[in-house]
């Protein structure tokens, strides 16, 4: 249920995405000035890369920072202008993940499919999830392939023992109208896709591949780039094709780079994504049957 946890030379800042976005996009600049802050405080760590996650951002260190590392990290964050304070969180080092699973909550509500963020509100919300910080974007899947319900599983940060998660698991709370069921779980086995190269079987920190691909048209550019740089939405005179209009999406049928399918790398259309969905709906399946 609960692992020992990544590096400790990463300092986690949980904030508002639109700020993580911001620092990221100019993060040579901020890297630059965080090692300055921590130079003028007599620090000998140094700070080498900043990358956003689903929470916040992720400062990688050469060593594991202390409690003055990371307030001197603070400061600076909040000394960026035009940057709302209340939106960054304290920094903190990383720490175990515990697995966890919602259970008791329909698939549908409503007619319509329930999606993470709809759930990560009601998170929020809720007096159990009160300080906790997820790990990683919650994930929904059916409780079976022909099951009408729901399992949202859900991997936070905790301590080695596991304490947050055990003042959890267990416990009962309401999703709209709906009483819902914390479990402990293991981890995910499921195979991982690369949000890079969009292939299977490895994550997006050790893909090879030099260059990022579209998921939409596996073109050289990264998937929000698709309406801008794929050319099937560029003019083309030869071919007597008109440009894809300003704020429109794509109009164009895309190409599986895994299964040549007429969908996009990462849609759950695609064989690939069934295969390995199977694979992990097994494995929980095994998991759960053995801990019985």
């Amino acid at each position: 249920m609960t692992t020992r946890g990544p590096s400790r030379k990463e300092v986690i800042i949980p904030m508002a995405k639109h700020i993580a976005e911001l620092i990221v996009n100019s993060a040579h600049i901020h890297i630059a000035n965080i090692n300055k802050y921590l130079r003028n405080s007599k620090s000998d760590i140094v700070a080498d890369f900043i990358q956003s996650t689903n929470n916040g951002i992720v400062i990688t260190t050469n060593k594991p920072a202390n409690d003055l590392n990371l307030s001197t990290i603070e400061k600076y964050l909040k000394s960026i202008q035009n940057v709302d304070l209340d939106s960054i969180k304290s920094p903190c080092l990383p720490k175990s993940k515990s697995y966890m699973k919602i259970i008791g909550l329909p698939y549908k509500i409503n007619q319509d499919v329930i999606s993470p963020d709809f759930i990560e509100g009601v998170l929020k919300e809720t007096h159990l999830f009160k300080g906790v910080v997820l790990a990683s974007k919650l994930h929904i899947i059916k409780a079976s392939p022909k099951s009408d319900m729901a399992v949202v599983w859900v991997d936070i940060w905790d301590s080695q023992s596991g304490s947050l998660a055990k003042n959890i698991i267990n416990r009962h709370f309401n999703i709209g109208r709906f009483i819902t069921t914390v479990k402990g779980t293991n981890m995910n086995p499921g195979v991982p896709q690369c949000k890079n190269c969009w292939k299977w079987g490895h994550s997006t920190l050790s893909c090879r591949s030099h260059i990022s691909r579209c998921a939409k048209c596996y073109g050289a550019h990264i998937t929000k780039h698709h309406r801008e740089k794929a050319w099937c939405c560029m003019e083309n005179k030869k071919a007597n094709r008109s440009a894809t209009k300003e704020g429109e999406p794509c109009p164009h049928i895309f190409k599986c780079m895994n299964c040549k399918g007429n969908h996009q790398a990462d849609s759950y259309s695609c064989p690939y994504w069934h295969n390995h969905f199977n694979h992990e709906w097994h494995s929980r399946k095994q998991q759960e049957l053995f801990r019985k």
